[in-house]
This record gives C-alpha cells, sequence and structure tokens, in this order.
C-alpha cells in the first residue's frame, strides 16, 4: 500500500512540475514578443510620389535629401518610391492607368506620409487625394505655384514651391553680357516642360518690349541645334527644360538635352538649376534641387513628430548665383562682373593656389635654414664673446687669486693635495708655490692638529662648506701661527676639491689674550676684595654691632628707675641695632656666600632665591634637575655671580612680579635659565651701552669656556641663559681659590 500511494504522488508531482513548466513558456510566449516590440521604434510609412525615374541626376539628388533628411526620424521609416514618368509616358490614358494602380495597390497599405515631386505628381494627388488618401498629410516639392490652384490644397497639403527666377538669371546675363539684344528660349514639349514654359513666358513678359525675345520649344533636336548654331550676335539663349522633343524623342535634361544644346549654341547659355552646370551652360540663379530635397524631408519629418500640415507654412526654394568658371573663359566674360555672393564652381586654381602648400613648405625651410644659419653665426660670435669674457674674467681671477690680502688654497678631496696656492698662503706658511702643489697635508704638516683637519674634511664633504674656523697652523720655519677661515666644496675638472681662504688673526688673538687676562685679573681682584669685605662685615663689624645689642638689652635691664618713654626708646634702639645686624651679615652673605662652598651650588642658589623674593615681595619659582653635589668650584662660583647678576637685573628692570630660575646638568655642562614675562628690552642697544652687568656676566662665563645667550624683545620678556662646561682651567681656579 505504502509503495502504490508513494508512486502516485511522485506521478501527480512529476504532472505538476510539467504543468508548471507550460505556464511559464506561455508567459514567456505572452509577455517576451511585448517586451521586445517595446524596445523596436514604431515604423512609419512614406510614400513618394516622383516626375521622372531614378535616372535623371535631379530626381536622384532630392532623393538623396529626403532619405537623408528621414533617417534622423525616431521612428523606423519605411521608404515607397513610385514613379509617374511622365517624360517616356506621357499619353494621358496611361498616366491614368498608373494612378488608378498606385491607388490600389496603396489602397490597404495606407501611408503616413506622402511626398509629390513634381507638376504631374501633384496634380495626381490634387485630384485622388480625396478620394483615395483622405487625411493623409502630402509634401509636395519642384512644382512652381502656378502649376497648382491654392483653392484646391487643402488642410492637408503643405511642401515648397519651385521659384524659378527668371527674372534673376535674365538680369544675370545682362550683367554679364550688356550688349544683348536677343534673348531665345530653348525647351521641350512634355507637360513638364510645357509648365516651366509658361511659368517663365508670365515672369519675362515685362522684358519683351525691351529685348527681342524667341521661344524655341517645338522643334526637334536637330533644327533646334542647327537653330542655335546660327543665332544673330548680341544674342543669350535661356535653357529652360527639354524632357521631349517635338518628334518625340525623350531626353534626359541634365545629361543629355542640355550639352547637346550648350555645346551646339554660338551664344553663352543660362540656366535655372544647379545639375545643368558642367555640361556647358554658364549658369544663372539657380535651384539647387539637394537643398530642395531636404526642406521636403525636413517638413516630412516634422509631420511624422506630431505638427499638423496646417500649421506648417509653405516654404519658397531659396535660389543661389552659380556660374562654371570653365565656360566663362570661353565667353571671355570677367569673374569680376559676377553678382555679388556668386558661386564658381570648376574653377581651375592658380599656381598659389595648386602649389600653395609646397611654396609654404619651401619657404618655411628656407627660413627655418635661414635661422638655423643665422642662430650659429649668432651662437659663434656669442661663444666667441663669452670665450674672450671668460679670458677676462680669468685674467681677473687670476689676478685677485694671486694678489688677495687672504691666503687661498685649492686642495683636492681625494688624495688631499693642493692645487693651487696664492702669493698671502705663501707669505702665511713660508712654503713656495713649487714646495706646495702636488703634496698632500700630512707631508708637509701645516695643520697642528691633523685630527682636527680630518674632522674638517668630513664636515665639507657631508655639509659642502664650513665657516669661521680658527686654525693653528705651522709655518715652515716651525712658528705657530693662528688664522680665521671659511671653505667651500667645488668641482675642479670633475674632482671634488676644498676652496679654503684664510686670514691670519695671530696678533688679534694675542691682543684678545691680553685683554682676556687683563679682565681675568680684575674679576680676580673684585672677587679678593668682596671676600675681605664679606669677612670684615662678617668676623668684626657685625660682631661689634651683635655686643653692641647685647649691651642695650643689659643697660636696660640695669635701668629699672626708667619711665616708660626711655624704656619704649630703649627697646626701639636695641631692636634698630639688631636689624642692622642682620642687615649687614646678608650683605656678608651676597658678598660672599659660605653655603655655596659648605651646602653646593643647588642649596646656595636655592637659598639666594628664597632671600630675593622675601627682600623685594616677589615670586621666585627655583628648579634644580640632576646638578650632582661636588661641582668644581669655579664653575658654583661662575653660575652663581651670574644667577645674582641676572636675578638682580630682572626684578629691578623688568617690573614683573614672577620669576622662574632653573638649573640642570646636561650631559657634560650646567644650564642656567632665568626667565621673566617683564617689559623686556632690545639686546643689541643693551651690549652697546656703559652699563657692566651683561658684559661681565658674559666675561665670567668666558672664565670657565662657558657661553650665554640673552633673548628679550620688548613688552616680551627676557631671557638668560648659561651653558658651562664641568672642565676646569688654570685662569679660573686661580680665581676661585681668591674667592
Amino acid at each position: 500500500m505504502s509503495s502504490q500511494f508513494l508512486s502516485q504522488v511522485t506521478k501527480s508531482s512529476k504532472a505538476c512540475r510539467r504543468a508548471l513548466v507550460g505556464w511559464l513558456l506561455f508567459l514567456c510566449c505572452c509577455v517576451l514578443p511585448g517586451g521586445i516590440q517595446a524596445e523596436v521604434n514604431p515604423i512609419r510609412r512614406v510614400l513618394v510620389f516622383y516626375e521622372v525615374g531614378a535616372h535623371y541626376p535631379a530626381i536622384a539628388l532630392i532623393d538623396q535629401g529626403i532619405s537623408g533628411t528621414l533617417r534622423n526620424s525616431p521612428y523606423q521609416i519605411e521608404l515607397y518610391r513610385e514613379y509617374l514618368d511622365t517624360a517616356l509616358f506621357p499619353d494621358p490614358a496611361t498616366q491614368r492607368e498608373f494612378r488608378e494602380w498606385y491607388t490600389r495597390k496603396y489602397r490597404d497599405r495606407k501611408p503616413d506620409i506622402i511626398i509629390a515631386v513634381g507638376p504631374s505628381a501633384l496634380e495626381f494627388m490634387i485630384a485622388a487625394h480625396e478620394a483615395f488618401f483622405r487625411d493623409i498629410p502630402v509634401v509636395f516639392c519642384t512644382s512652381p505655384e502656378a502649376v497648382a490652384d491654392r483653392a484646391r490644397l487643402d488642410a492637408n497639403f503643405t511642401g515648397v514651391w519651385d521659384e524659378i527666377e527668371p527674372v534673376e538669371t535674365l538680369k544675370a546675363a545682362l550683367r554679364l553680357k550688356p550688349d544683348t539684344k536677343h534673348v531665345f528660349l530653348v525647351g521641350g514639349t512634355s507637360p513638364y516642360d510645357r509648365s516651366v514654359q509658361a511659368s517663365i513666358r508670365e515672369r519675362l513678359q515685362s522684358y519683351e518690349s525691351k529685348l527681342d525675345f524667341e521661344y524655341l520649344t517645338d522643334l526637334a533636336m536637330p533644327q533646334l541645334l542647327d537653330r542655335v548654331r546660327r543665332l544673330p550676335d548680341h544674342s543669350v539663349v535661356l535653357h529652360l527644360s527639354i524632357l521631349r522633343d517635338a518628334a518625340g524623342t525623350q531626353f534626359i535634361d541634365i545629361t543629355e538635352a542640355g550639352p547637346m544644346v550648350a555645346q551646339a549654341a554660338n551664344a553663352p547659355v543660362f540656366t535655372f538649376a544647379d545639375t545643368n552646370l558642367g555640361h556647358g551652360e554658364v549658369g544663372g540663379y539657380v535651384i539647387k534641387w539637394a537643398d530642395e530635397g531636404k526642406v521636403a524631408g525636413a517638413t516630412a519629418l516634422r509631420m511624422l513628430r506630431g505638427e499638423k500640415p496646417h500649421d506648417i507654412p509653405i516654404a519658397r526654394t531659396v535660389n543661389v548665383y552659380m556660374f562654371d568658371w570653365r565656360v566663362l573663359r570661353r565667353w571671355g566674360i570677367r569673374e569680376s562682373a559676377l553678382p555679388p555672393g556668386s558661386i564658381l564652381i570648376n574653377r581651375q586654381p592658380h599656381f598659389w593656389e595648386l602649389y600653395k602648400q609646397y611654396v609654404l613648405v619651401g619657404i618655411l625651410i628656407f627660413l627655418a635654414q635661414a635661422t638655423a644659419i643665422l642662430g650659429l653665426l649668432w651662437q659663434r660670435a656669442r661663444r666667441k664673446k663669452t670665450e674672450a669674457e671668460l679670458r677676462r674674467s680669468e685674467q681677473k681671477f687670476s689676478k685677485s687669486f694671486r694678489q688677495s690680502p687672504l691666503a687661498i688654497s685649492i686642495a683636492g678631496t681625494n688624495k688631499d693635495c693642493y692645487l693651487e696656492v696664492n702669493e698671502t698662503f705663501e707669505e702665511l706658511t713660508g712654503w713656495k708655490r713649487d714646495e706646495v702643489v702636488g703634496r698632500s697635508h700630512s707631508e708637509i704638516g701645516i695643520w697642528v692638529d691633523q685630527n682636527r683637519r680630518s674632522a674638517f674634511l668630513k664636515q665639507l664633504l657631508a655639509e659642502g662648506n664650513a665657516r669661521n674656523l680658527e686654525i693653528r697652523i705651522r709655518r715652515k720655519d716651525g712658528q705657530i701661527r693662528t688664522t680665521l677661515g671659511s671653505a667651500e666644496l667645488i668641482e675642479v675638472d670633475g674632482e671634488n676639491c676644498c676652496l679654503s681662504v684664510w686670514a691670519d688673526i695671530t696678533e688679534r688673538k694675542q691682543g684678545e689674550e691680553a685683554l682676556a687676562s687683563v679682565s681675568h685679573k680684575l674679576i680676580e681682584a673684585q672677587e679678593k676684595e668682596r671676600t675681605r669685605i664679606a669677612r670684615e662685615l662678617h668676623d668684626d663689624i657685625n660682631q661689634r654691632i651683635a655686643l653692641l645689642a647685647i649691651e642695650l638689652e643689659q643697660l636696660q635691664k640695669s635701668n629699672s628707675s626708667l619711665d616708660g618713654e626711655g624704656r619704649r626708646r630703649m627697646t626701639d634702639l636695641r631692636q634698630r641695632t639688631t636689624e642692622i645686624g642682620i642687615e649687614v651679615q646678608a650683605i656678608s652673605h651676597r658678598l660672599h656666600s659660605s653655603k655655596l662652598e659648605i651646602l653646593g651650588l643647588v642649596s646656595a642658589c636655592r637659598s639666594f632665591c628664597r632671600e630675593v623674593a622675601e627682600r623685594h615681595k616677589v615670586t621666585v619659582d627655583f628648579a634644580a634637575d640632576g646638578v650632582p653635589h661636588a661641582v668644581p668650584q669655579d664653575v658654583s662660583l661662575c653660575v652663581f655671580r651670574i644667577l645674582q647678576e641676572s636675578l638682580n637685573n630682572a626684578i629691578k628692570h623688568s617690573g614683573a612680579q614672577h620669576f622662574e630660575v632653573s638649573l640642570r646638568a646636561l650631559s657634560d655642562e650646567i644650564q642656567l635659565t632665568v626667565h621673566d614675562c617683564g617689559a623686556g628690552f632690545d639686546v643689541p642697544t643693551a651690549l652697546s651701552g656703559q652699563g657692566l652687568g651683561l658684559i661681565s656676566m658674559r666675561e665670567r662665563a668666558g672664565l670657565v669656556k662657558g657661553s650665554i645667550s640673552i633673548t628679550s624683545k620688548p613688552m616680551a620678556g627676557t631671557e638668560i641663559t648659561l651653558h658651562v662646561p664641568f672642565a676646569v682651567n688654570r685662569e679660573s681656579q686661580a680665581i676661585s681659590g681668591a674667592a
């Protein structure tokens, strides 16, 4: 039972799947075609009736203009072309049969637009539109307005009228041939030929009284050609249209009839259509068939997009003056006599027009060569001038190099050999040029410290220059001289070289050392005197003041009979004596701080900052970092004195109430910083003044090989920074020993 049940379920499920697949296929068949159809542009049918066959050049141009314009339509255009061939089949009965056939042909396949090209096509539409093509818009072209009765054109007709301008063409002929007396008009016998003749005859009536007009329109082609060969002088020919002659022979007017007439005529032949040009006709005020086709196509396109025919006004062709240059030459007509704006075809280009590009290229090549030659000459002259200037420059440089008051040398950095030296170098070192050039520094031994020479070369190669170096050199006679100079890395013949400039400053250094010695002695004497005065104040004056205070106290106790006023004065006197002793002791400490020797630099500086803050009622923040207790005595004394001077100056001149003092130990030096946010000052002006505070601080720093920097601006505060190395020299030791 269970197996049967499962088999039934399986069959039913397969049936369901088959049904589902069928439904899906059905939906695809219903939906997909509609979706595909929606992507295809809608179809519009355009039916064109032509007067004659497609082998006529004018028809080909018109068709090209129509089809080219319709290609811009948003629709898929089905273009149907039908030809009435009135030139080949002029019989009215035959034409009637053609029209009946076309009405039956398109009875069940109505077009959306009909374009009628030619008078017969327009007449066909006027006659058949109401009965067979009701409400279908009609666009007409290449038909003169005289062919159609405006009253017979209903609201479904619009297009472009052919405006053949025989008057303008005749005016152009008279302009080019002002001696004209006879005008011959040649034409055919086809319906189209007759319609053109009627329109032109009507237009030229006003000129018949001025010129002799003769219409050659009822002749067979041989008689016509014979007639135009024997035209009288002072004649012109107006070619109308010949699709059929009087003998019934059919012609293509543009390529057959027109050229035969133009070649046979003994007078210039003028025409009304651009397609006739190029076969012997002079030209005229002509219709451009291709443009007329474009206008008709554009009108049809507007109606396909929804515009109504009665909303589109009927246009007229725009003619242009167009002439054949070769025919003008044949008849001796000057180009300057043409109407303004005329278009010339088949014009034989002049020499300039034919070979303009070659001439221009030749001129450009000539100019390029001339420019190149001039450039080479100019470059040669410039090179000669440059060489002359270079020689003069070399002479000046050589003279400046040789006679410079500074010692100048050029040495290669690769082998460290001298390449050139000047006369001052010879005087400074005692070595002659020939003894130096080609030899290295190590061979001559000019530098006293060769290690510093190596460091100097490394700096020069790394940075490209070295500035303001004090170098001790050894003369050839062994005398040691001190020089100050700079060096620049230059390139000579592709090799890196050192250009050095040195000045002998031995005498200046000796003077500076003598001045420094005097300064050192003055500071030493100052420290000795400060120490002596401090001891006198502490050991003598201060002790006497202390004894006086004690005696005053004992005197007050022994005289119990003193009244209240006497006791008060005695107490006040004893208190003032004690204060004087305290102040004298403070002065002694400022002159020579015993804390500096006993407690060390940090404690002495902290104590001084606290005393100054209490005495002047200001805030002094003191901070010390990493300063060892065992600081050399000369360094401690220098730092302490500069702290005293800078902090006292800041309190006296800055006007600030808060000061910062920092004492730090760096790798091999001690840094002291005193900072305030007060009025500040101009540092150069202060250093050039008569005050000795800043100068004495710098001299003290120099005693211990230290350096001091002052940063200050008016109203921007002041910061004094001192850097003192731990090393001790003999002079500074002497000063600290004296202290």
